[in-house]
């Protein structure tokens, strides 16, 4: 009885979002009927389960960035679930909220800006940890050196401080004060995009690395398709606020069910100078997500736009296999 009991916990996702919606006020009218919001993240939902990686993709602006900060917590929830190892991260504050923290990091996009000019790498590294007491005083100069290991930093940069490395080696600092605080889910955004493609491969290897060895499950943002293709274990299309499509890695970029995501891969450049690729190119702006137009937010720059996707929001539904998709199409 009680084998059964922990297998159906163990198949219990690490983080549940449901209904996430994150809206900013731009028009601060005296009536509540009369104020403009912009829709930044507009009803996201998806589940991610230990040691997977979820990608998710969009073009500039979607929503993708914002929503990884608002599963963290770093801005407020409008509405929604966040529900990570079965507690509402939404509905937590202060030191409810605090003590949690170390168990969800990101890593963000620019490691030139996310890390401090007067810090020395150590105590960059270690800031946190001494804040959460995850190691005794006596063993924290050694966890932080075996940390920065695992993370291929030699132990005398521990002095150093970040002016003195190059971008990759950035990026590693930056890893290394996450694992430090020894998380179980990590928000990745966009943190190759600034390196060079070999020093990229490098990263990418070591995300892998660190998720087999402490069971790590990413959220990881990226305009990279091939660098998505190669880390996810499922995908995640965002347009305008909303998941789009979102279905199993070879199962997406297989069978591609909405018009965008179709779009999307089209765009993916091939190795092989014969392979012929049918550009799909979409026309027009992307709408502003403070006023959306009616019915699918995509209808405006679909080419297979139909009456009833001008005037109906399609429902996002299960087509079967885990794949999502909405769209009237589909």
């Amino acid at each position: 009885m009680s084998d059964s009991v922990d297998t159906a916990i163990n198949k219990e996702p690490l983080l549940k979002v449901e209904n996430l919606k994150k809206y900013f006020l731009i028009n601060k009218a005296f009536k509540k009927e009369n104020r403009k919001y912009l829709r930044a993240v507009d009803g996201v939902s998806f589940s991610l389960e230990a040691g997977k990686t979820i990608g998710i993709v969009g073009e500039s602006g979607c929503g993708k960035t914002t929503m990884g900060r608002t599963i963290l917590r770093l801005t407020d929830v409008t509405d929604g679930k966040i529900l990570f190892d079965g507690v509402d991260l939404a509905k937590l504050k202060g030191e409810t909220l605090r003590k949690l923290r170390p168990q969800f990091q990101m890593i963000f996009q620019d490691p030139y800006s996310s890390l401090s000019p007067r810090l020395p790498v150590g105590e960059i590294i270690g800031e946190a940890v001494k804040v959460h007491k995850i190691v005794p005083k006596e063993d924290y100069k050694d966890y932080i050196y075996d940390v920065m290991q695992k993370c291929g930093l030699q132990t005398h940069y521990f002095e150093r401080y970040p002016h003195e490395f190059s971008g990759g080696q950035r990026q590693r600092i930056c890893i290394a004060k996450v694992l430090a605080l020894k998380p179980k889910l990590v928000i990745c955004d966009e943190p190759v995009s600034a390196l060079d493609v070999s020093i990229q491969a490098q990263i990418i290897n070591l995300f892998k690395d660190l998720q087999e060895k402490n069971n790590l499950a990413y959220v990881f943002i990226s305009h990279d398709l091939s660098v998505v293709e190669h880390i996810s274990d499922d995908v995640g299309v965002m347009y305008l606020g909303n998941m789009v499509e979102f279905a199993p890695k070879r199962e997406l970029f297989k069978n591609p069910m909405h018009p965008y995501t179709e779009a999307l891969l089209s765009a993916v450049p091939m190795p092989d100078p014969n392979v012929k690729m049918n550009r799909i190119t979409l026309k027009g702006d992307i709408p502003s997500p403070a006023n959306p137009p009616k019915g699918c937010k995509f209808h405006t720059r679909c080419n297979k736009c139909t009456d009833v996707c001008k005037e109906s929001e399609p429902e996002f539904r299960d087509v079967g296999g885990g794949h999502f998709v909405a769209c009237h199409l589909a």
